[in-house]
């Protein structure tokens, strides 16, 4: 006797429904029965590694930052890249050197083109 075709997609709509809201009604059950009824000045209060805070919290930063970091992450997801390369370069054809020389350049391309914005300079 074959099952019914559409057995299997009932099982697999029940478990996708039931893997999300199992553990969101547990805790909801954990927070009903083991939170305290009222928070307390302890519950509300800001903890940060044992020291009170002091001042607001809002800090505003120079954009510069934000430069050096995105420029950061740029060369260093390249150094991600060619460290394969890097391991296989005798096995590899001409292509693929072709292709990590072009890759090489747009790296430079985007260096000099930061450069040339003055994203490098650091300034107070």
């Amino acid at each position: 006797m074959m099952p019914n075709p559409y057995l299997f997609i009932i099982i697999f709509v029940g478990v996708a429904l039931v893997f999300p809201l199992l553990p969101l009604a547990l805790a909801w059950l954990w927070r009903r029965f083991f939170q305290p009824p009222k928070p307390g000045p302890d519950k509300t209060s800001t903890y940060e590694c044992g020291v009170e805070s002091i001042g607001d919290a809002q800090i505003q930063f120079h954009a510069q930052y934000y430069l050096y970091a995105i420029i950061f992450l740029i060369f260093d997801v390249e150094a991600v890249f060619l460290v394969p390369f890097a391991v296989a370069f005798t096995g590899l054809p001409v292509g693929a050197f072709i292709a990590i020389l072009i890759f090489l350049l747009l790296l430079i391309e985007g260096l000099v083109w930061a450069w040339g914005k003055g994203c490098l300079q650091w300034q107070r």
